[in-house]
């Protein structure tokens, strides 16, 4: 039985390996690699299988025929990742180790629901559910012992119910009514009605939804951004803020840096791949490197190979070069294709690959180091059990030692037995004797021990207080290297969050409200962006006071609204971090345009150094030499 890893693995193998009518691979000819389609499996009782493949050319026509082995054929890019199939596997299947498929998709496909020999003897099949033996074995024995013992409770309750059965029928005539089932919460949103035990909630505030964009762009807008920002390092693009690239897209100008250097870095990550664009770009001749100046041909030709028609009408305006005079929607319709091509390329699965093994090496170092300060503390706790058991058993012996012999002197040496016994005892009475009389006579010896007493019982109190400041001490030094601890966990902590989100996957929304609504959050903006149910509405929270009416607004009693503020009241300061600093950059940005205007007419400020303008002077850093 195998792991979903393992299985995963070994299903990509098989595929890999086994090549399929209708697969679109790379086939070798005259020392080159050229794309064809495998039209048919060719099996001529030679060990290694051959193919009949059909040449495509331009426009996905096909020229000829030919056949070639299996080793002459080299996969464009592998079919299918591993999380692709992991969640296929995971969609496909009711059960996991052993792997059960959905019935229905197995009668679907004519695959056989028995279990394999090999596990029969340990797993069937019971209305249509897997069912381990073993398990079922020794369910059954508990049953069977839980209801001998109920047999044995009822014969003993039986004599305590008789007389208590004429006052659980009177009680139940004057409780005529059921009585009402309380409520589990939480439950569907949309089922909860107005309780007295509610808190006061706060009203939801409006979200503004003044973008510059029309309504219909601002997902593939955030879309867009998001992409860019996360794959920045990759796709040697310097990072911009949303606002500059919503107002870069708004903007007529058609040789913008920063929308000239977003395509191109996209299109460049498209000819690293060496996929169906550079096939693309090799026919046609293309230099590889791309330009301020001729990156609008390289986008003409990615709309001729991708052929949809929508987009394709807008390639006369491209080559006429007036980029700018498109519309929002066609723009992002573009960088839309553009991002779809870049996430199925070898470098883009290559690096969320490489995210999601370094997340897991993070997340296992954080809970091995949990389970490390867990056994220490652990440790310690059975060491300060076992000392104190040790000291508690000490004085019990000590004391069950001098009470059990009465012949202990007082200094705690043991006194001998001799045969002269008696003559001890009767000189120890005439000794007491002499000492009662001189009690009632004081001598000078007594008055120089009186005067001594007061000294050694200083000296007691002397002692016992510094054993206190000591051990006042100790537990302060011990709180001191707890809070330093504590410190410490705390730091390691934020660390492991700083660098889970540095290697972030996707972008996942905070959750829902009542009505379906779904709240974004982008930790490189810090606005709280509100998309309606069905998409086409958005709007945005960018205060922090707009953000503690909202979740003050929220009814924990619901399933959608509960979960959408745990992850608010997660995300809580680092939100308020990112809108208190936003909104200082914002009054920053007023105050200077307020400075611009003032100006004398004569002494008109260029529009680049308008903050509004910011984006007009972008500089892409990173960009590759």
């Amino acid at each position: 039985m195998l792991s979903l890893r393992d299985l995963a693995d070994v299903i990509a193998k098989k595929v890999q390996k086994d090549l399929f009518v209708g697969a679109q691979l790379c086939g070798r000819k005259n020392g080159s690699l050229y794309p064809c389609r495998v039209l048919k499996v060719v099996e001529n009782g030679i060990d290694k299988k051959q193919y009949e493949v059909a040449w495509v050319g331009k426009n996905e026509k096909t020229t000829e025929n030919a056949i070639l082995l299996g080793d002459d054929l080299v996969w464009k890019k592998t079919p299918f990742s591993r999380n692709i199939l992991k969640s296929f596997i995971r969609e496909s299947t009711c059960r996991s180790i052993p792997w059960v498929l959905h019935e229905k998709l197995a009668q679907k496909h004519g695959i056989s629901t028995d279990p394999p020999k090999e596990l029969r003897n340990r797993f069937f099949f019971q209305d249509g559910q897997l069912v381990n033996r073993m398990q079922k074995r020794k369910k059954e024995n508990r049953n069977t012992v839980e209801e001998v013992n109920e047999e044995s409770g009822k014969s003993k309750r039986k004599k305590g119910e008789t007389g208590k059965s004429d006052t659980v029928k009177s009680s139940k005539e004057e409780n005529n009514q059921p009585k009402e089932e309380s409520v589990k919460y939480p439950i569907d949103d949309l089922l909860l009605q107005p309780s007295p035990d509610d808190p006061l909630f706060t009203d939801r505030p409006s979200p503004s939804k003044d973008f510059s964009v029309p309504m219909d762009c601002v997902g593939d807008l955030l879309m867009v951004w998001d992409f860019c920002s996360s794959f920045s390092r990759l796709l040697h693009l310097f990072p911009f803020s949303l606002e500059d690239f919503e107002n870069a897209i708004c903007h007529k100008d058609s040789n913008l840096v920063l929308i000239a250097e977003t395509h191109s870095a996209i299109l460049r990550l498209l000819i690293k791949d060496d996929g169906e664009y550079a096939l693309a770009l090799q026919k046609r001749k293309r230099k590889t490197k791309i330009s301020l100046i001729t990156w609008t041909e390289y986008i003409c030709d990615f709309l001729e190979m991708i052929n949809i028609t929508e987009l394709c009408s807008y390639m006369s305006t491209i080559k006429r070069g007036h980029y700018g005079l498109l519309d929002a929607n066609a723009k992002l319709g573009i960088l839309r294709e553009l991002l779809s091509h870049a996430l199925e390329t070898d470098l883009i699965r290559g690096k969320l690959d490489e995210h999601i093994e370094q997340r897991q090496a993070l997340g296992a170092t954080q809970r091995g180091e949990a389970l490390e300060y867990a056994r220490k503390k652990r440790e310690e706790k059975e060491k300060l059990k076992g000392e104190s058991g040790a000291n508690q058993l000490g004085k019990e012996n000590s004391m069950e030692s001098t009470g059990s012999n009465p012949h202990i002197a007082e200094n705690g040496n043991p006194t001998i037995e001799t045969g002269e016994m008696a003559e001890e005892v009767i000189s120890t009475r005439q000794s007491n004797a002499y000492n009662r009389r001189q009690l009632d006579c004081p001598s000078k010896k007594t008055e120089e021990k009186q005067n001594v007493d007061p000294i050694a019982k200083a000296e007691n109190i002397t002692n016992s207080n510094d054993k206190e400041t000591q051990k006042q001490l100790s537990g302060d030094k011990k709180e001191v290297d707890e809070k330093k601890s504590k410190e410490k966990r705390e730091q390691r902590r934020d660390y492991f969050e700083r660098e889970m989100e540095k290697r972030s996957i996707r972008t996942s929304p905070l959750g829902k409200d009542r009505n379906y609504n779904r709240y974004w959050w982008f930790r490189r903006d810090g606005r709280i962006f509100v998309e309606s149910f069905d998409a086409k509405q958005w709007g945005y929270y960018s205060t922090k006071e707009e953000v503690d009416a909202l979740i003050g607004s929220l009814n924990c009693k619901g399933e959608r609204e509960r979960a959408l503020h745990k992850q608010l009241e997660k995300f809580y300061g680092k939100i308020s971090v990112e809108l208190q600093k936003r909104s200082k950059d914002l009054a920053h940005k007023i105050a200077l345009e307020e400075a611009v205007l003032r100006r004398s007419t004569r002494v008109r400020a260029p529009p680049r150094e308008n903050p509004a303008n910011a984006f007009l002077n972008y500089a892409n850093k990173w960009k590759e030499d």
